[in-house]
């Protein structure tokens, strides 16, 4: 109680967590807008399938199966981000403009918007052509053509819009909160699945492991969030102005997995980009090779998104974090490692510290990814399959983040309070 009336007392607070709501209101009611002309009730007997359609139709908060507006959700945006940020690296222009500072990210940030409507038209188009069985006889397809893809674009270009003013103006990031809602909004189905399997003769003991289960990964994803390796920092005496400042001993954070949340949001939208794009292509190898071998629960989709969560925890604690501007800011302020010399030693030794804790947090993300699905297949309680430890981190991670965005918030204010 204390801490909503504290959250209440701060009108900059306030009014951004009633902007974030506001938004996450809309967004839920985009979910529910669908493009006319589709049989869905048919549609809803194929996602009721699970699987990968079911894991899509998570991240998009149920709209694809509705064929909402909003069926794209937020994914053509991670995509483009993802392109955006590897072209970053690899192009040079790209990376000289990154350089340039807040003007040179705006033009990024602008490339990256152009880029996300480009995926979203091509997604659009596809799932507008794979989602033809579905049509109302009466329909005209080309007519259906035209205007599902205008409004899938329109409802992807839109979403992207309120992700980027909830990260501007209300709290957290954008584009997860609306992740984190779309899954938060499933629950229900998921637990609604459940019923019908024990009332099916589903073993109950089975159900209650797969529940400990997940428990027990949520709360080894809220230590590990948390987990971080103290780098001791010592500084010498200095003269700053008129004053002298005595020697202090600090420390600096390294957390375990310097990306969050991302990695494994950028794995997941990378094997999804696929699947939207090839599996209503009515071409019968490529039918059978999703049905048969890029399943949820197979061995290449979960080998190649165990490889895809290396290579995102790496990249991005790769442009997240870097040892040499770290060892820099150090030895300019006087500091020193203890036990570490200045200079290259410095660099080398943060750049080993930081490769072991990267390594050890892709080797946890790939793990709570695969943890529910092994868990599904040997209890054979398959209700919470598309759930899976995607889901589970993104929502712990993203609300691990609000929260912290608020105590900042409200640390702040009291510290405003004392001077005053």
């Amino acid at each position: 109680m204390n801490l909503l009336s504290s959250i209440i007392k701060i009108p900059d607070l306030r009014k951004r967590i009633l902007i974030s709501f506001g938004f996450l209101i809309l967004y839920r009611l985009g979910t529910h807008i669908p493009i006319a002309g589709v049989d869905l009730n048919a549609m809803k007997g194929l996602f009721e399938q699970g699987g990968l359609l079911g894991f899509f139709n998570l991240f998009s908060g149920g709209g694809l199966s509705r064929f909402s507006i909003f069926g794209l959700g937020v994914l053509p945006y991670i995509n483009a981000s993802i392109i955006m940020q590897l072209l970053t690296i690899g192009w040079p222009k790209l990376k000289e403009l990154s350089e340039e500072g807040e003007q040179g990210r705006k033009q990024i940030s602008q490339y990256t918007r152009y880029l996300a409507i480009l995926v979203a038209l091509i997604q659009a188009i596809v799932m507008s052509i794979g989602f033809r069985s579905f049509i109302a006889p009466d329909i005209n397809f080309v007519f259906f053509l035209f205007y599902a893809t205008v409004g899938l674009v329109a409802g992807a270009a839109f979403v992207m819009w309120i992700g980027e003013l909830i990260t501007e103006y209300g709290i957290g990031n954008g584009a997860s909160l609306l992740i984190f809602t779309g899954i938060i909004a499933q629950m229900p189905f998921y637990i609604k699945n459940t019923y019908v399997l024990l009332s099916g003769g589903a073993s109950p003991i089975g159900v209650i492991i797969l529940i400990l289960v997940l428990i027990v990964m949520v709360i080894s994803i809220i230590y590990v969030q948390e987990a971080q390796r103290r780098v001791q920092v010592q500084y010498a005496k200095r003269i700053v102005g008129r004053k002298m400042i005595g020697a202090q001993n600090t420390y600096i954070p390294l957390r375990l997995i310097q990306g969050g949340v991302m990695p494994i949001i950028f794995a997941s939208a990378v094997l999804q980009f696929p699947l939207m794009i090839f599996t209503y292509v009515p071409i019968d190898f490529i039918q059978h090779f999703f049905s048969t071998y890029y399943k949820y629960d197979g061995v290449l989709y979960n080998s190649s998104f165990c490889i895809l969560i290396f290579f995102f925890t790496y990249f991005y604690t790769a442009i997240t974090f870097n040892p040499q501007e770290l060892s820099d800011n150090i030895k300019k302020h006087g500091g020193f490692i203890t036990g570490v010399r200045p200079g290259s030693s410095t660099v080398e030794y943060l750049d080993k510290i930081i490769s072991k804790l990267t390594l050890l947090g892709a080797v946890f993300l790939a793990f709570i990814a695969l943890a529910p699905i092994i868990g599904a297949n040997l209890t054979h309680v398959t209700s919470f399959m598309g759930l899976g430890g995607t889901a589970l981190l993104i929502i712990v991670g993203v609300s691990m983040d609000i929260v912290k965005q608020i105590e900042t918030y409200l640390i702040s204010h009291r510290y405003e309070g004392l001077i005053e």
